[in-house]
């Protein structure tokens, strides 16, 4: 990602348009919601955690598996796994003695395809 940063262009002006101001004001979340949000999007900010995503949302992968992908250790992989799903971004199963991993729900997957299509883009 490898973009030119542009300079931010600057108001002039010492007008408040307190008509938007309000509009925007009144249809803000709570400080604990965009908290949370801004959390969320801190556990996407991994490579790791990145890679994990996208595999999982290619096939639902047990802790082996995803170590031998990303040619990691098991303890790695679960370390980062424990971090997703108290993100909510990922569910686990078990089958036996095997504990399989998938992405939580749709939304996961939404964000994750919102995100490669928005960097994708020229």
């Amino acid at each position: 990602m490898a973009k030119e940063y542009e300079q931010i262009e600057r108001c002039d002006c010492d007008v408040i348009h307190e008509d938007v101001v309000n509009q925007v004001k009144s249809k803000m979340p709570q400080e604990e919601t965009l908290y949370d949000l801004a959390e969320l999007f801190k556990v996407f900010g991994d490579s790791t955690r990145i890679k994990i995503l996208w595999a999982l949302d290619e096939a639902e992968m047990c802790v082996c598996d995803i170590a031998v992908l990303l040619n990691m250790t098991q303890s790695a992989i679960s370390h980062q796994l424990r971090v997703l799903k108290q993100a909510n971004l990922v569910k686990s199963r078990k089958e036996g003695k095997i504990v399989y991993y998938s992405l939580d729900d749709e939304h996961v997957r939404q964000i994750f395809d919102q995100g490669l299509i928005h960097i994708n883009e020229e």
